[in-house]
């Protein structure tokens, strides 16, 4: 974990965005010691969003299962996806 002072990001503005940047890591920002902001770099953000999106659609796809939901095998949604591609 990286804890800077807000006022480093007003001081030091590219030593930060470079920490962002080689450390793939959130940087939690403080103002008078108490946790104020948190800052990543896109590249990172946008990966951590990916990585969000896919857990949800996993916890979807349990929750569908658990509720008694029709399930695939892997034989049929091979089947499932073949038909789909070859009805295009």
């Amino acid at each position: 974990m990286i804890i800077m002072a807000s006022a480093e990001i007003r001081q030091n503005y590219n030593k930060v965005a470079e920490k962002c940047k080689e450390s793939g890591e959130p940087i939690y920002l403080t103002k008078n010691g108490q946790g104020e902001l948190v800052i990543m770099d896109i590249a990172s953000f946008e990966k951590r969003e990916q990585e969000l999106k896919a857990q949800e659609l996993v916890l979807e796809s349990y929750a569908s299962y658990l509720a008694g939901d029709k399930t695939y095998s892997l034989d049929e949604a091979s089947e499932l996806i073949k038909k789909m591609i070859e009805a295009k």
